[in-house]
């Protein structure tokens, strides 16, 4: 089938995000598209309707193709855990728990069977593919297993985009050593290359790219400017770079950067509010006063909750919780809220049981089987009635043990009460849903209870969710990348 291929030079050189404005242009231009990546490394995860977990880059890929995400999108996902193991997902489905030296040993074969089905599987349903690479393909010591660049290149004989990130430096080094590195038959699929991220005047690069197209006979199909939208990132070291950028806000709320953190792409819908200062806080830092602290999900529950009560962040939530505080836990989040975790079978580690925060009564028990499904719920709380729609991912089974006198009013946040709680006085919340503030009315509701504790006057709730956002956030990106992207060649 036809395919595009889109490779880096380095991680983070912005493969991600060009694969994305590319789906879009095309998608835009009459092609049905599909993104592909053959294995990727994140705790970002999507649930896909069938209940199969993807990286969350090919669902927003997808979305911005205007295509529903599937999992042969994305046919391997590899979760780190932490101590260099990795929970291994093929087809959108956990096959087991490895260390990194052991991966290929055991995967290898089954990984490429699994990236030639989808394959194979996406042929029928798509025009074109466009495909991203990981990291550089240009590994010497790691190209005769890498499943992800330039092995899936070849397989389907794809025109090859290579993208340097020249705000970095180095650039032009980058390409050529990259270059000089690849076998003849993988050089010779690189049709175009792109420099992202560029600042500054455009014609203060014309000598360099002159030179470059000279120096390796590849045209430089694209100079794109540094663009200031934040996008979902893939992994926690876009998390650590990420800073925010406003000013005069009315909320500040601060999340729990925890050592295993996961989908804090959560979080970009609250990031999108105008009036809402988020602030990404590790366990070692002062917790301060903010608005809201949330507990977001992470991988493994209970070495990260070990980690906040050696650090002390434990007690500081515990303490501005009993001060009238607003917390709110998300999966793993919620689990670490509760009065207990039990790990008879040692999942995440060790076997034993652990105390948590003690802040809802909730007890949890680590299972090998995983919960994946998409949810469709209605709320009872901060306003009753209002749909909200979300995915959970989790391998805990938490059960509610309200005491007969219970003094705190605790109440189920929907009307499926196993999805979370909240107490009488809606300071202390937790919830299994992963995207719940992409629901625009419960977001904007939420918000509006800290902005009456503040003295502050209230959001309209009739907003659009934030999947709106996101459309014409890939809108504008496609139409920014477009302006200086030629794919004439490519089609």
């Amino acid at each position: 089938m036809k395919a595009i291929m889109v490779v880096g030079t380095t991680s983070h050189a912005g493969k991600s995000l060009i694969t994305a404005a590319i789906c879009r242009i095309l998608s835009r231009r009459g092609w049905r598209v599909a993104p592909f990546k053959g294995q990727n490394m994140a705790n970002n995860a999507y649930v896909t309707s069938s209940g199969g977990e993807m990286g969350y880059a090919q669902a927003v890929q997808a979305w911005a193709a205007g295509v529903v995400p599937w999992v042969e999108m994305n046919p391997i996902l590899l979760k780190p855990q932490g101590d260099m193991t990795s929970q291994v997902i093929i087809k959108g489905k956990p096959v087991g728990k490895v260390t990194a030296s052991d991966y290929y040993e055991q995967y290898f074969d089954i990984g490429w069977r699994a990236i030639e089905e989808s394959l194979q599987h996406l042929q029928t349903e798509f025009d074109l593919l466009i495909c991203e690479g990981a990291g550089s393909p240009a590994e010497i010591n790691l190209k005769h297993r890498d499943l992800t660049n330039m092995r899936v290149a070849k397989h389907l004989n794809a025109s090859t985009i290579l993208v340097v990130d020249i705000d970095r430096g180095g650039a032009f080094a980058h390409v050529i050593g990259t270059l000089e590195l690849l076998e003849p038959d993988e050089r010779a699929l690189i049709k175009g290359i792109v420099i992202n991220k560029f600042r500054g005047q455009r014609s203060l690069l014309d000598s360099g790219i002159k030179w470059l197209e000279e120096r390796t006979g590849i045209p430089v199909i694209g100079v794109i400017p540094y663009l200031e939208q934040v996008f979902p990132a893939e992994d926690s070291l876009d998390l650590l770079e990420r800073k925010s950028h406003k000013h005069d806000t009315e909320l500040n709320i601060a999340v729990i950067r925890l050592p295993r953190i996961s989908n804090f792409t959560d979080f970009d819908p609250l990031e999108s509010e105008p009036s809402v200062n988020i602030k990404f806080l590790s366990p070692k830092q002062d917790l301060g006063h903010p608005d809201a602290v949330i507990l977001p999900g992470t991988k493994t529950t209970i070495p990260d909750l070990l980690m906040m009560q050696k650090t002390g962040m434990a007690e500081a939530i515990q303490h501005y919780a009993a001060s009238g505080g607003t917390v709110l836990g998300i999966c793993g989040g919620y689990q670490i809220l509760g009065q207990m975790i039990a790990d008879p079978e040692g999942i995440e580690g060790q076997a034993g049981r652990f105390q948590g925060l003690g802040l809802l009564p909730i007890k949890t028990v680590i299972t090998g089987q995983k919960i994946a499904r998409q949810r469709q719920v209605s709320s009872n709380f901060p306003q009753v009635g209002l749909p909200v729609t979300g995915f959970e991912i989790h391998q805990g089974r938490s059960r509610i043990e309200i005491p007969p006198n219970d003094t705190q009013g605790f109440q189920t946040l929907f009307d499926d009460p196993n999805l979370g709680l909240v107490d009488g006085c809606q300071s202390v919340w937790g919830t299994y849903l992963h995207g719940i503030f992409d629901n625009g009315p419960w977001r904007r509701a939420w918000l509006n209870r800290l902005r009456q504790q503040r003295g502050l006057k209230s959001l309209p709730t009739g907003v659009a969710n934030y999947r709106e956002q996101r459309e014409n956030l890939l809108d504008s990106l496609a139409t920014e990348v477009e302006r200086h992207l030629d794919l004439s060649t490519f089609l």
